[in-house]
Parts: structure tokens; sequence; C-alpha cells
């Protein structure tokens, strides 16, 4: 037997049952009845190729029987869609791929079972894309990834933990983080109880993992669990709490830090042009102590806090400022000041604080979800050198009102260099004025591009692809044949997700 007869013969093998011919050199010791060595290896190299993808294992061993695959208990993608996907998947516009699998999802839809392998294959390099996968790819899917260890990522990694109550004894830590979040969405005291009851022989790594499953559900009952991990030996599960416990109204730990933060931030009346004013005194911490340690401030910035865009660096006082001030809860200004947020925020400020005060209240804001918070910084005009801050408050705001905003904001950084680390803020998709303002801010800079504005072009471009609504492919197209190669580029790829969308509506 040739070695080409050899590779039908495994490739037959899902569909007639043979057994697999041995490994064994070709008669005359090569492809072509010589003595090729190098065409031999590389026969018996194919032959094993073509077994691993019909499922024999090169050993001979017998196999054990695969059970059947699930029934799909949500439907497959329209023909046209399926075709499209393939496309994408051997390389046409790869980047949309993720925005194809949560489109699917959410329109009740599953990948095709012919597109399974290719896809579960482009998610072993591609972490990011995973749970867009684990979302789209059906019962069928996960059955195939038991079936293959390259694929074994996708069992247990979504919010499915794939199991019962037993998943919290035996599961891997992903699994049991998965099992925990799905409890503590419906019984979220129980997800408490079971983790009390594991929580001295857990390693620090899983302590943190399961602390923030608390996310969901969170509720004064857990205050207590979260108080004593601010005392864990594991600086993320310290953390963590801390972060838990200031997005928790009523707890005794933003009255700790209101306590503190009162300290800070007094009023003041003075007499301006004959009108008696309230003013916001401001007195940064003069001591960092082991209680401030213990409820999550740290000694030096980090994070958010830290310089960002080569700034100047932020002083230890002002710090320690801006971290109490955004873990305090924010109904502690309007109780003290007796006004609504928006002219909280437009009260002036004494000395030069004012930045640490209005960045501290944006992250507690973004913290709380406070929506009232967050209109009145977007919209006080009070951090107009915080536009990046500002931005990060964007998602808080109802859906109706982020497009606005964000289109407010974009016109006020035009022509700065924040504007592209503004736009990285803003999550897709962008469409009405805000869309309007990223078209305007295209077709400008494309007139007659500077280098600078073709750098800008570029990167703005590549934002957009992704997030723009397609609908804004005919405006740009308005630029005609002179229009810069990014926009040609961009305008191509809006229409070919205008297509997308349209096929997995059908």
């Amino acid at each position: 037997m040739t070695a080409w007869d050899e590779h039908v013969t495994a490739a037959l093998l899902g569909t007639e049952r043979r057994d697999p011919p041995a490994l064994a050199e070709a008669p005359g010791g090569g492809r072509d009845g010589g003595g090729d060595k190098a065409g031999r290896l590389l026969d018996q190299a194919a032959l094993l190729a073509v077994r691993r993808r019909a499922g024999q294992a090169p050993s001979g061993t017998p196999a054990e029987p695969v059970a059947l695959a699930p029934v799909e208990d949500v439907p497959a993608v329209a023909r046209a869609a399926a075709a499209r996907l393939r496309r994408i998947l051997g390389g046409e516009q790869i980047r949309v791929l993720p925005e194809w699998l949560d489109a699917a999802a959410a329109r009740g839809l599953r990948v095709p079972a012919q597109s399974l392998p290719d896809l579960l294959e482009r998610g072993r390099s591609d972490r990011m894309l995973r749970p867009s996968i684990a979302r789209a790819c059906g019962r069928r899917g996960v059955w195939l990834a038991l079936q293959n260890t390259d694929w074994a990522y996708l069992v247990g990694s979504g919010d499915d933990p794939g199991g019962g109550p037993e998943v919290w004894e035996t599961g891997t830590r992903n699994r049991r983080v998965a099992y925990l979040t799905m409890l503590r969405e419906t019984e979220p005291g129980r997800a408490r109880e079971l983790l009390q009851g594991t929580w001295a022989k857990e390693p620090a790594p899983d302590r943190a993992a399961f602390v923030a499953t608390f996310a969901h559900g969170l509720s004064l009952d857990d205050e207590e669990f979260l108080e004593a991990a601010l005392g864990d030996r594991g600086m993320d599960v310290r953390q963590l709490a801390s972060d838990l416990l200031a997005r928790m109204p009523g707890s005794a730990y933003g009255e700790r830090m209101a306590e503190r933060a009162r300290a800070c931030l007094t009023t003041e009346e003075r007499t301006v042009r004959g009108r008696r004013q309230t003013w916001i005194r401001v007195e940064p911490p003069h001591a960092h102590d082991e209680d401030m340690a213990r409820d999550g401030v740290p000694f030096h910035p980090t994070g958010s806090f830290a310089p960002r865009g080569g700034g100047a660096p932020v002083g230890t006082r002002a710090a320690w400022l801006r971290e109490i001030l955004a873990r305090t809860p924010l109904s502690t200004w309007t109780e003290l000041f007796g006004l609504p947020p928006m002219e909280v925020v437009c009260l002036p400020v004494s000395d030069s604080e004012g930045r640490d005060v209005h960045i501290g209240w944006a992250r507690a804001a973004l913290g709380q979800h406070d929506t009232g918070w967050a209109r009145a910084l977007l919209r006080g005009g009070v951090m107009v050198d915080e536009p990046e801050a500002l931005a990060d408050l964007l998602p808080v705001l109802p859906g109706p009102e982020r497009d606005p905003a964000a289109a407010d904001l974009i016109r006020w950084v035009e022509g700065r260099p924040d504007l592209l680390r503004v736009l990285e803020r803003v999550p897709g998709p962008w469409a009405g004025p805000l869309a309007a303002a990223v078209v305007g801010t295209l077709s400008a800079s494309a007139e007659s591009p500077t280098r600078r504005d073709e750098h800008l072009i570029t990167q703005l471009c590549r934002l957009a692809d992704q997030r723009l609504d397609p609908a804004a492919a005919a405006r740009l197209a308005a630029l005609g044949p002179a229009a810069p190669r990014a926009v040609t580029e961009l305008i191509a790829t809006l229409r070919f997700r205008d297509e997308m969308l349209k096929e997995l509506d059908q």
C-alpha cells in the first residue's frame, strides 16, 4: 500500500470504521520506490496528521466509544451568515470575529457545526476570544472540546461551570469560580457559606478569585465576611474586600471613610464681590496609619491615581485624599452641603486641591455607579483637564445620554493629544451624535492632512472599525477617491459589518 493509500484509509476511519494501517516503510524505501529518507519521514508525518484529524490515536490502542453529541437547543445561523463566518475564519476581516459571535449569541443563534473546529482552534491562541466562543458555540461546541485536550479551555471557562454542587468540592479553580458566581446571582448567602467553609485552606490566589464573585448580589449581609477579609494575609484579597465594601451603602466601612473625608473637606463662607459664597476648604491627610492601610488606602499612589500620560507626579498627601474621596459614599457631600450633586461639584474650592477633589469624586461616581454624580461631573465643566477621567464615567450614564455626552467630550478635546486616549475608553457602538462627531473629526483631518493628522486618522480608523455604527460608511464615502487609505479601509470594514449583521437577522 502506498503512502497516499494509507492517507485515504486513515481519513475513512470515521465513516467506515476501518482499522488503521501500520506505519511501515513503503516498498523500495520511499515514496517513489527509492531510498528517499526525507520523503519517507514527510509521508509518515502527513499520515499521523490525517489520523489525528480523523480521531485515531497513533499508538493503535483501541479507542473508547465516544458519547453522541448532544442535541442542540438553539438554531444555527442562516446559510449566508455561516458562509461569512467561514470567510472571517479564513482571515477576511478577522477583527470582527468577536462581534459576529456576540451578535449571533444575542440573537439566540449558534455557530454551525462545520465551523466549530476552526473556531475552537483559534481560541487556543486568543484568550480574549474565548468568552465570545463560549456564548455562541452551542452544546456541540462544548462536546467537541471534551474530545480534544487542546480545546479544553472551553470546558468550565464560561458562566456555566458544567456540573452541580460537586463542582465546588472537586472542580478546578475556574470551574469553582464559575459555580460560585452562578450561586451568588441566585443564592448569595449560600455562596458565602460555602466559601466560609473552605476559606482557611484556600490558597491566596484562589481566595482573591472567590472574593471577586461577591460583586454579584452584594449586600450588607456580606459585610461581616468582607470586614474579616480586610485582615487577610493576601494583598489582593484585602484590596478586593475594601473595594467591595466601598460600594456597599450603609456599611461601617463607608462611615469610616466618610469620617476621614469630612476631616479633609469643610465648608467656608467667603464674601466675593459683595456676595456671600460657600467654598470648600481642603486639608489633605497629614499622616498615613495602619487603619488607613487596612481600609485599602495605600501609602504610595497606585492604579488610577498614579500620573498618566507623562503628567506631574501626584503628591503623597494628594494621593491619600483622592483615595479617601473615591471610597467615601457620595451621599456624604449632598448631606454636608445640603445641595444636589450638580451644585456641589460647582462649588469653588480653596487653594490648589480642586483637581484632586474632583478626581476623587469621579472615581467614587464610577465605583458606586452613581448616575447623578456622573452626570454632574460631565456637565459641570470642572474637570476640563481630565478628559480621560470623564470618559470613564460615560458607561455610568443611562443609554440615551451616553452618545450625546461622548460627542460633547470629543468636540471638547478635538485637536488635542487626549482625543485618542479618550476614545479608547468609549465602548461601542458609536452611534447618533457620537458617530457624527467621529465622522466629522475624520473628515476634517482628511481634507488637508498633516503628518500629525495622518497618525490621528490611522489610529482613529483602527478604533472605529469595530465600534462605529456601520451606517457611517455612506457619510465617509462622500470624501471620494482622495480619501486616505485608512479611511478607505474603514469604509470597507463598516460595509462588511453592515452586511454581516443583516445576514444574522435573516
